[in-house]
């Protein structure tokens, strides 16, 4: 057990999000405490790259070829700048949302990463508990280190979605879709983007992929459907042979075969919740997404790790939403580093935000703790902002509050 599993966190969360500013000069002031996690995005990654080894930074900061997307997705947000109102009673905002017929108590949901084991020993049953703490649904990769089972244990009575890499596998597909909904996962999201890994100079000059050895391959080491077939395939159990394992398990979550629009009606006959599409770019497959009859899409580049040289994920949000919005929900994903950038993208549409590389840089500084402090500053400055833009509560972010302006000079902050 770490020590930050051992110490319990003294500063339980209220919903007053904006409250946690002031927490932070009062310690500061009476107890000379200052935040161990940087409340400045620009400092956040350089201050997780001193606690992780060089592989698990550049697995979590790194992107695919030269991060041009990466580039893309934060000069995007520095396209857009709101355009504040004044003597509005803005004092106490609401900033719930409700998506898929549920209340939520922020737009904001924790992305799903894989691996966290290599960022902190308090890995994804860490960052479920204190999502659940803190009210913002915890999204459980298909990748991680630790089962789907523990995970939604350790997240408690929290919201929790599950995201699937999709196997080819049909009977591994339809194991992992029941366990995650005898798990109480809410909502599904398939990953469309990464049927295969992408070229990722940062990985790929250190060699490192921690799927072959059998680090994140948790979902397929603990399903009941995968580990028969091993074992009547090879005549051992996976424990025996990690490394043969590991590969295999590869081979089905990363196939290198992409699946078809056809072959959505094989989720929708064995999930009975919400369907979210996670990695639509195209206003075309936007349409083709509400032909299938799914719930939701997520527009997402993945974070630039996945096509180097595509668009911002901010930049086709607006026609995505226009086309498509008001037939079914639209989130949003890619680039989010601030509560700002949280306000821009509600404004230009999107019902809800996936966040990932700030939380992730938190959990290595921090452990649990660190992960919980990454994600009440983005919730403080949400709601901070609100304020001081003039508005009340989320459905007042509307299209109206932000201008698309392009200065000379300005570039990117924080990756």
């Amino acid at each position: 057990m770490s020590a930050t599993q051992r110490v319990q966190d003294p500063h339980p969360v209220a919903r007053n999000y904006g409250a946690y500013q002031n927490e932070i000069y009062a310690r500061g002031t009476l107890d000379n405490i200052k935040p161990t996690v940087t409340t400045d995005p620009n400092k956040l990654e350089e201050q997780a790259k001193k606690h992780l080894p060089a592989t698990s930074y550049n697995y979590v900061a790194g992107g695919a070829g030269e991060r041009a997307t990466m580039d893309a997705n934060r000069l995007a947000f520095r396209q857009w700048k709101l355009v504040p109102r004044m003597l509005r009673d803005t004092t106490h905002r609401d900033v719930t949302v409700e998506l898929f017929g549920k209340k939520y108590d922020s737009p904001l949901l924790v992305a799903p990463v894989g691996v966290q084991v290599i960022f902190n020993e308090d890995k994804e049953t860490g960052v479920a508990e204190v999502a659940s703490q803190l009210g913002v649904p915890y999204i459980t990769s298909s990748a991680s280190s630790s089962s789907m089972e523990e995970i939604a244990q350790a997240n408690g009575a929290g919201p929790r979605w599950y995201q699937l890499y999709w196997p080819q596998d049909n009977d591994i597909t339809i194991s992992l879709l029941n366990r995650a909904k005898k798990a109480g996962y809410e909502v599904l999201v398939v990953t469309l983007d990464t049927w295969a890994l992408s070229w990722r100079p940062w990985d790929l000059d250190e060699a490192y992929v921690p799927f072959l050895k059998g680090i994140g391959d948790q979902a397929g080491f603990t399903d009941p459907v995968f580990r028969k077939k091993f074992a009547e395939k090879h005549g051992k159990e996976i424990e025996d042979d990690i490394l043969t394992a590991s590969k295999e398990w590869a081979g089905h979550i990363f196939s290198g075969a992409a699946h078809t629009w056809d072959q959505i009606d094989l989720l929708k006959k064995h999930w009975d919740g919400p369907i979210v599409l996670k990695g639509i770019q195209h206003v075309d497959d936007a349409r083709l997404a509400v032909e299938k009859g799914v719930d939701g899409i997520v527009v997402s580049n993945h974070g630039g790790r996945q096509l180097d040289g595509a668009v911002g994920s901010l930049d086709v949000l607006p026609e995505i939403v226009d086309a498509v919005g008001d037939k079914l929900t639209v989130l949003f994903d890619s680039g989010i580093r601030t509560g700002v950038d949280i306000i821009k993208a509600l404004s230009l549409g999107a019902k809800g935000v996936l966040i990932g590389r700030p939380w992730v840089y938190g959990l290595a500084v921090g452990g649990k703790l660190g992960a919980k402090d990454a994600l009440r500053g983005l919730l403080a400055d949400l709601d901070q902002s609100m304020g001081l833009a003039g508005i009340q509560n989320i459905s007042e972010c509307k299209r109206s509050m932000v201008r698309r302006v392009q200065y000379p000079g300005d570039v990117k902050s924080s990756n």
